[in-house]
């Protein structure tokens, strides 16, 4: 399921302030705890790039910033397909073993 974080343009609803770099935010998403927690990962993730090069303007920072979670993002992807491929194998190889199973012959008295 994905959910959709945007700034809020209007002051209809309810809206989620969040502190991004220093900044405020209002946001709507339609998690709460999710649009918090996204917005505190993004915020982590700029003050332990400043931290490391603090004499770079904010842009670079925030490309920088980018960079590194879309990378999380990608290897946690792959992982993702890696591990559903492995559970995939392992269903195969089960089903196969209780077609065998079903197959033998009625008189095979064999207790499994």
């Amino acid at each position: 399921m994905t959910y959709t974080i945007q700034l809020v343009r209007t002051m209809n609803g309810k809206s989620i302030r969040v502190k991004i770099f220093g900044n405020e935010y209002p946001l709507r998403g339609e998690n709460e705890y999710l649009t918090k927690r996204v917005a505190s990962y993004v915020d982590g993730m700029l003050m332990k790039i400043h931290d490391k090069i603090p004499e770079q303007p904010p842009l670079t920072v925030a490309v920088l910033s980018a960079l590194n979670i879309t990378e999380d993002l990608l290897q946690e992807r792959e992982k993702h397909t890696q591990e559903v491929a492995h559970l995939e194998a392992e269903v195969e190889k089960i089903s196969n073993y209780l077609d065998n199973c079903l197959i033998a012959e009625p008189t095979d008295e064999r207790i499994l």
